[in-house]
């Protein structure tokens, strides 16, 4: 490396450590993703079970 690229490095690193980048935390934590899924699957799971309910009972047959 020549003078001019090592004054370009330590320029860099020295905006860098002045200036560093936020971390971008908008999104969900993998926690509570999992916990959201989870909650869809269950409600799907008791909508089918209680269409199915509800289907099998009106065309069992009568005594």
């Amino acid at each position: 490396m020549n003078l001019k690229q090592h004054a370009l490095s330590l320029l860099g690193l020295i905006v860098l450590l002045k200036d560093p980048r936020t971390r971008d935390e908008r999104g969900l934590s993998q926690s509570a993703e999992n916990a959201i899924l989870l909650a869809g699957a269950v409600a799907i799971a008791l909508g089918i079970i209680t269409f199915l309910t509800a289907y099998v009972t009106r065309h069992m047959p009568k005594n």
